[in-house]
């Protein structure tokens, strides 16, 4: 076997080892430059941990098929904007994501090959670090208890890239009554040897609930494992136990499981709306955890970003969604929803009015600030999210209740300033009514933060709560095209949409566009894979 090699990059270490290009395949094409053996990485404590830095690194951005230049995969603006492009509330105003956009994407597009790709090479990554981290204990050169902090650190990031993957490469939980159906190619250990590839060949698709249960189980090691904070801006960029439990909300409510959301939900929430492990809270203002990403109350998980080690200007938010580059913009289709009030906070705290590429184009997301520097960091999770996620979880369960209004007000209130048009028990007269209520508030909060295909994804088999594709249908929205907007086009909360805008057409849960099909990078090499792809493609 060849020698196995590391190399720095960045912060930390990226594992050369048998750099895969996918889960599966092998690529055997090692990087010399600046390289240690595979035994030096997890010699010294120091060495240990570079090496999980290493997988953060993994996890900011890897490396686009063909180019070898850095992007925005599997965490950084690619995959946010990839979240948004899918669903119908930003607008696509130049080529670069029009693939994902209009839906024309096949089995050689590059931006579902390349979250495919550097997400299963961060979680093989990943996988290297948790059986080195393990010899360094066999070794005495780190305690078992720092060993587990590193796993706990590397199976949050782990579970986070299989979840990425399932949404966007499988259907949702429910698509069957026990998930049974294909999810993706599941690995725990290791992929570094041509045995190794092989067997891992063979394997082909785990099931969704093997993947979810795998999920669940890296998340309860990683709750258990790691520190309650860390110090200064790592209590955000580094995996902590309050992170592990704030996904594990998302993945229940991903699982359809309301009781055991909220279970995990009161873990963090107490009866002030705040987190009694990690302490966090919701910041005052709407625009606080985007004014300050390393010292904010809110952010529970980011990726971090610098001006000297972020995913570039092709992987960088603030290069993205503000009129710098001038490529994602708020579609009308949001920015004149009638739910989203006129004089909500969030209209001129999170966006920003310019002409910059286009007399057209007129509304920005104004979260990611620092533009040409690039060091906004990738929002993962926030407080705000767990709370819309026990508001939704309470009303399913238990109806309109006190609790469930109290929470979707702890996001509402703090950006709608007029008394009059915050909710009560009576502006609800079911739990439908409530719901709904908490649905839209999800796609004001998170509006250009990716969240958008998450929430599509999970509710396709919802019997009452679905996004519609054609109507009465589940499946993804029409569209807006940019060639057919104006500048009269948008007109604040008065729910009012010129149909002749709409020129990318819906389509339902049942297209095959629904899922990413697995890339031709994959298939070509792997006929277990080539078998199981998704319908259709």
């Amino acid at each position: 076997m060849k020698k196995i090699d590391i190399k720095y990059a960045g912060l930390g270490i990226i594992f050369a080892l048998f750099f895969l290009i996918s889960c599966n395949e092998e690529t055997l094409e090692l990087m010399p430059r600046n390289s240690v053996g595979y035994s030096v990485a997890f010699s010294t404590p120091s060495m240990c941990e570079l090496s999980m830095v290493g997988c953060y690194d993994a996890a900011q951005s890897g490396y686009y098929p063909g180019n070898n230049q850095r992007r925005g995969y599997p965490f950084g603006a690619a995959s946010i904007e990839q979240g948004d492009m899918r669903g119908e509330d930003m607008l696509n105003v130049q080529a670069f994501f029009a693939v994902t956009y209009g839906s024309t994407y096949n089995t050689s597009a590059p931006n579902g090959q390349a979250m495919w790709e550097c997400t299963c090479q961060m979680i093989n990554k990943i996988n290297i670090c948790i059986e080195g981290f393990k010899l360094a204990v066999s070794d005495g050169v780190i305690d078992d208890a720092k060993a587990k902090d590193y796993e706990g650190e590397a199976r949050f990031l782990r579970a986070l890239g299989y979840h990425e993957l399932l949404i966007h490469f499988a259907r949702p939980y429910a698509d069957t009554p026990d998930a049974s159906h294909l999810g993706v190619p599941l690995s725990t250990a290791p992929i570094n040897s041509i045995d190794k590839v092989e067997e891992a060949k063979s394997a082909g698709r785990a099931t969704v609930k093997q993947v979810y249960d795998q999920i669940i189980e890296d998340l309860n090691f990683a709750e258990a494992n790691l520190p309650a904070t860390r110090a200064g801006g790592l209590r955000i960029s580094r995996a902590t136990k309050g992170a592990a439990i704030a996904l594990k909300v998302r993945i229940y409510q991903h699982m359809g499981n309301m009781p055991q959301l909220i279970a995990e939900s009161q873990k963090i929430v107490n009866t002030s709306f705040e987190s009694p492990i990690g302490g966090y809270k919701l910041t005052a203002e709407p625009n606080g955890p985007f004014l300050n990403n390393a010292g904010n109350s809110e952010s529970i998980f980011s990726i971090e970003n610098n001006e000297l080690d972020n995913a570039t200007n092709n992987g960088s938010l603030s290069q993205f969604y503000s009129h710098v580059r001038s490529l994602v913009c708020i579609s009308p289709v949001m920015y004149n929803a009638d739910f989203w009030l006129a004089n909500d906070k969030r209209r001129t705290q999170l966006v920003a009015y310019s002409e910059a590429y286009s007399k057209n184009h007129l509304y920005w997301v104004d979260k990611y600030k620092t533009y040409e520097k690039m060091a906004d960091w990738t929002p993962i999770i926030r407080y705000a999210e767990v709370i819309l996620n026990y508001a939704e979880a309470e009303a399913r369960q238990n109806g309109v209740t006190q609790l469930a209004v109290n929470l979707l007000n702890q996001i509402r209130n703090r950006a709608v300033v007029d008394e009059a048009d915050r909710f009560t028990l009576a502006s609800f007269p079911n739990a439908q009514s409530l719901i709904e209520a908490i649905l839209k508030e999800r796609r004001i909060e998170f509006l250009g933060e990716g969240r958008r295909w998450a929430d599509i994804h999970r509710l396709a088999k919802d019997p009452v709560y679905f996004v519609e594709g054609n109507p009465g249908v589940s499946g993804v929205p029409a569209k807006v095209a940019p060639a057919n907007v104006t500048p009269t086009s948008w007109n604040a909360a008065s729910g009012i949409l010129d149909p002749d805008m709409f020129k990318i057409g819906a389509y339902d849960y049942s297209d095959r566009r629904f899922l990413f099909p697995i890339p031709d990078s994959e298939t070509s090499t792997n006929p277990k894979l080539k078998e199981q792809q998704n319908p259709g493609w």
